[in-house]
């Protein structure tokens, strides 16, 4: 069977298609990271109230996960690099568009853009990692290290000029800057025309590793996420909570920055499930920790194991699928995993109305544990039930 144009950029992929599409996301991410800081203490500057915060705080991840099927498709019939163009131009704007518009509807129009946006350089650059697989891992982790500068500019530079003269201005000075990554878009390689592999009408059903993706996005970028300001709030005053939980959540960027290149390289060199499961286990660990009551050491645990995670999850798909089921299996992994991460804040509430925070995090421990032994079980007994390589 041929492989689409777009899998691949070139038979030989280089490193600089890597670097140049992980900048395009880094700067593209500016306005996203700022927004998350800015707009639940100064909903009134946009003219919204702190219910539509939520609204549109969730709304491009909620977008996401519907789309990522279809953007997969027209990446296949576009390519790479015409997707990340078109999806630069599109994340710039939407940060433009904070500055522009007041108001809940016309906000949520810039957020769903901002999704759709995000979905494509996504997969673009996930692709773009994972071409040469056989240093997928060490890719993907470099990839990730790169993808955090720009929102660590941003929440540093882009806070403090959010501060000195307003959050509307902060996010247009953000949006100019980050048309600058354009040049960089326009830079990656182009791809020789060829004929494109047949595509599924829909989504398959998730695959054993899907679930497991799912498991780690419900309880990392979910209910950690949610919770663990309210953990510390239980050890320390309430200001000292407020401020350890930004450090927690701003050591996660840190930990990607760090940790995701060491996992991808370690997958690379022992094989990259079996670095998966050593990454999965360690991060089952600090949730079983925090149950526990090891807070911190357990934090620093599923920091550092969710960050070799990022690397390790995309490298392993790559390694299970052909390359004509390439890009629709990221799409799959994506929307199982952000499916995870919207599910777990949204029920956190819920759970923490009618459990402690120890039965909460033993069932974590318990669903985490339940998708990796499913691997494990794919592992030892490997059939077209647990195979990657269908698409369905």
């Amino acid at each position: 069977m041929n492989s689409p144009r777009n899998v691949s950029p070139s038979p030989a992929p280089s490193l600089g298609a890597t670097t140049l599409s992980a900048a395009v996301l880094s700067i593209v991410l500016m306005g996203d990271a700022l927004i998350y800081v800015v707009l639940p203490v100064s909903a009134g500057a946009f003219g919204i109230s702190i219910v539509w915060v939520g609204v549109l705080l969730s709304a491009n991840r909620f977008v996401r996960i519907v789309s990522y099927g279809a953007i997969a498709r027209a990446t296949t019939a576009c390519g790479l690099r015409q997707t990340t163009i078109v999806a630069c131009i599109g994340g710039a704007s939407s940060t433009v568009m904070y500055w522009l518009f007041d108001g809940g509807w016309l906000l949520l129009v810039a957020r769903l853009l901002w999704g759709l946006s995000f979905a494509g350089l996504t997969l673009t650059t996930l692709a773009y990692a994972v071409a040469d697989r056989r240093r997928a891992g060490t890719r993907v982790g470099l990839s990730s290290a790169i993808q955090q500068f720009g929102s660590v500019f941003a929440l540093t530079a882009g806070a403090w000029i959010a501060g000195q003269f307003g959050p509307k201005s902060a996010f247009l000075f953000l949006g100019l800057a980050s048309f600058l990554a354009l040049p960089f878009a326009i830079a990656l390689p182009r791809e020789r025309a060829g004929p494109g592999a047949s595509r599924p009408r829909c989504l398959p059903k998730p695959h054993a590793l899907d679930w497991l993706f799912f498991a780690v996005g419900f309880a990392v970028d979910g209910v950690f996420a949610m919770t663990i300001t309210i953990i510390l709030a239980d050890l320390v005053s309430l200001e000292a909570a407020i401020l350890g939980g930004g450090i927690v959540l701003s050591l996660r960027r840190v930990g990607d920055a760090v940790f995701a290149p060491i996992g991808g390289w370690l997958g690379d060199r022992l094989g990259t499930e079996a670095a998966l499961f050593a990454a999965t286990t360690l991060t089952l660990g600090g949730l079983a920790a925090i149950a526990l009551g090891g807070v911190y050491a357990g934090a620093g645990a599923v920091i550092v194991g969710r960050a070799a995670i990022a690397a390790l999850g995309p490298a392993t798909v790559a390694v299970r699928s052909p390359s004509e089921h390439l890009m629709h299996r990221m799409a799959t992994m994506q929307t199982w995993r952000d499916f995870g991460a919207a599910l777990g804040p949204l029920l956190s509430g819920f759970f923490l109305a009618g459990f402690a925070i120890s039965a909460i995090y033993l069932a974590l421990v318990l669903i985490l544990a339940t998708a990796l032994l499913v691997q494990l079980f794919r592992r030892v007994y490997p059939d077209r039930t647990c195979t990657d390589r269908s698409d369905g």
